[in-house]
């Protein structure tokens, strides 16, 4: 997914990870697009300083579908074939 992408679908009110579903990336109250790992509440943001450049490869993130929880409860790994382009 691309920058663009990414803030469209957290905008839209979808659930967008980075590279496993540990990694949520959400908007805060501030308008900072930021990547949280779960389990321990850190938190990086989702591109460098310049806000151009992400902090992770395109290609590592993916909208989380309804369909992959339910058959695969407690997964962490990434379904194949998300995130690209």
């Amino acid at each position: 997914m691309t920058l663009d992408e990414i803030k469209a679908a957290v905008d839209a009110g979808q659930t967008v990870h980075w590279a496993n579903t540990g990694y949520v990336v959400h908007k805060d109250r501030l308008g900072q697009y930021l990547i949280t790992y779960v389990p321990n509440g850190s938190c990086i943001g989702l591109t460098d300083r310049s806000g151009h450049r992400l902090n992770g490869k395109e290609a590592e993130f993916f909208i989380a579908r309804l369909e992959d929880g339910a058959e695969n409860p407690g997964s962490q790994s990434r379904p194949d074939g998300q995130g690209r382009g």
